[in-house]
């Protein structure tokens, strides 16, 4: 007999290989799996909400775990992090509802791509935002013009990696926001699922509209195209940060999704 736990999730990728297990390479599964291991030796191997690239951050990596013996979750917590490195930590630990799955049972996310802007790098977000340099800031204006065209279902083909598997590009962003924080500057993506590298593309296009280089209208004839050449770069991956994700409100994890519940198969892919 196992007892299902979920877990709450966040770490600092700057150090990691992304997410997902590597054979030699440090990678948050692998050494969530490690503590795990060392409280119950034949635990099977922690599964994930999302994969995140190497360098991407998280606040809200959804986890499931079985353990051998039922254990109460503080504890769990607190016994998890005492075998965890520093830059990941389990933030929350609840029991877990028989037939709850984090992959499969998500229905919307919430990613942060940060900006920092002026004529000097704030050393302390040196590995945590995309510094852009320059004494004038970023056409707030005319991002959020843009942002606008990006809101909605869409092909996101123009917005996607050439080596993404899904079958489909078919998205849904229910919102992006603009957050000012002093001289750094927050894009907030909200959406029912994402392509790979979609918001790190999404997020350099963006900044390519700030600094003037493509038009605000623009971002409406690159949709249409389903061109990747079309659309900006994709920002570096120490900018982005997996903030929050919701899940089907019948198993009674999180927050209820602010959004509609559009139920449908998990797609793999990295952020």
């Amino acid at each position: 007999m196992s007892f299902p736990f979920f877990l709450r999730l966040a770490y600092v990728g700057t150090s990691f290989y992304g997410w997902q297990i590597q054979t030699t390479l440090r990678s948050v599964q692998g050494e969530l799996w490690k503590a795990l291991r060392a409280l119950d030796p034949d635990a099977a191997m922690p599964q994930g909400t999302g994969r995140t690239d190497a360098g991407v951050h998280a606040r809200a990596q959804g986890v499931l775990v079985a353990t051998a013996r039922d254990w109460d979750p503080y504890r769990l917590m607190a016994a998890l992090n005492a075998h965890l490195p520093g830059d990941v930590r389990v933030m929350t630990a609840e029991a877990a509802p028989v037939g709850f799955f984090p992959r499969h049972h998500a229905v919307a996310k919430r990613y942060i791509y940060k900006l920092q802007e002026g004529p000097a790098a704030d050393p302390f977000l040196f590995d945590r935002a995309w510094h852009q340099y320059g004494k004038e800031p970023l056409d707030r204006k005319a991002m959020a013009q843009a942002a606008a065209h990006l809101v909605g279902e869409h092909d996101f083909s123009s917005f996607r990696a050439a080596e993404c598997s899904a079958k489909t590009a078919l998205r849904i962003i229910f919102k992006v926001e603009l957050v000012e924080h002093r001289a750094a500057l927050d894009l907030v993506f909200e959406g029912n699922r994402f392509l790979m590298h979609q918001v790190r593309i999404m997020s350099g296009t963006l900044v390519d509209v700030g600094r003037g280089r493509k038009s605000p209208d623009s971002i409406a004839a690159i949709l249409a195209a389903r061109d990747r050449g079309r659309s900006g770069i994709s920002a570096p991956a120490k900018g982005l940060y997996m903030d929050q994700v919701w899940y089907q409100r019948r198993w009674g994890i999180g927050e209820v999704s602010p959004w509609p519940e559009l139920l449908e198969p998990p797609v793999q892919g990295t952020l």
